[in-house]
């Protein structure tokens, strides 16, 4: 038996359907109860006892309007993840997944993110989700145990709402995509390749617990996800070269006014974010079942 926290969410939804068609019984974690969901404060030893895997997903996702009280991150991301794995450690559960993020060591980054880079978060998002990291990285794992942290970049997959539906809006009105100036890389995952990860994770005895990036192999650029859409629309590829110091000034705007554009979404569409999959990639010693290109014609598709 597998409990997910934050199992009617994104991520917790497709992870369910997934290990369901792997026959693994799942449990899922809830604010509010269901017929198949458990309470928080019913979370205990004894109830870990019955249960072989602990996945962590649920959090307070990053606030893009920032109308969030950083206390309430702290409370969420780091003191009840501090409490669920108190009682994984005192239970005879086997393994706990803790779902973090890229944005727990950078916000941004010029060279490819590792799991060797020093972290240093800006963000109360960021900061606590590093604070649950170091709490659990500063306590002793059994032998019989194995505690993993992952650290997804942007994760995408069919039905899920972000940037790229927004692109997708864009190009399917006819609109031309006006950041043709700004070149750059970035890393995403499909929600594919991280259920394939956190099933291998929790098959395979040999992989050593620690700290795990997870994309997909190839990043790719806002120019490459215009391209990939417009051929999943059938429709020819339009990219405005408008100089950068309009946009800015669109941008400022919109962080105002209801522009479909603010500084913070155009710094999301035009920031270089590489994320390197090596390590996860070396220790479950298999190839990811998506490419980056197929994942995101996938997401593209369900749209």
């Amino acid at each position: 038996m597998i409990i997910i926290t934050g199992i009617s969410g994104f991520v917790g939804c497709n992870l369910r359907s997934y290990l369901c068609e792997k026959e693994k019984p799942t449990l899922g974690v809830s604010r509010n109860p269901n017929i198949d969901e458990v309470h928080y404060s019913e979370i205990n030893k004894t109830l870990l006892n019955n249960i072989n895997c602990f996945i962590r997903l649920a959090g307070k996702a990053h606030d893009l309007k920032k109308s969030s009280d950083d206390k309430e991150y702290y409370k969420v991301n780091t003191e009840l993840t501090k409490k669920l794995y108190n009682h994984f450690l005192e239970s005879t559960c086997e393994v706990f997944i803790y779902m973090s993020s890229v944005k727990a060591v950078a916000d941004f980054t010029q060279d490819v993110l590792t799991e060797d880079v020093s972290p240093n978060p800006i963000t109360a998002y960021g900061k606590s989700k590093l604070a649950a990291e170091e709490y659990i990285l500063s306590k002793k794992i059994p032998k019989n145990k194995r505690v993993y942290i992952l650290r997804p970049s942007m994760i995408h997959g069919p039905n899920n709402k972000g940037n790229l539906n927004l692109l997708y809006n864009f190009i399917s009105i006819g609109i031309p995509y006006p950041f043709g100036k700004y070149v750059n890389k970035r890393s995403f995952v499909s929600v594919d390749n991280l259920c394939f990860i956190i099933n291998e994770l929790i098959n395979n005895h040999k992989i050593e617990s620690g700290i795990y990036n997870i994309a997909d192999d190839i990043s790719l650029s806002t120019i490459d996800l215009v391209q990939l859409i417009s051929e999943v629309l059938c429709k020819p590829t339009r990219i405005l070269k408008v100089p950068k110091f309009i946009i800015r000034f669109i941008a400022k705007v919109g962080d105002v006014l209801p522009f479909p554009i603010s500084s913070e979404r155009l710094l999301k569409l035009t920031e270089n974010y590489e994320v390197s999959n090596l390590k996860i990639k070396n220790a479950i010693q298999k190839r990811l079942p998506l490419s980056s290109k197929d994942g995101i014609e996938k997401t593209v598709t369900s749209f």
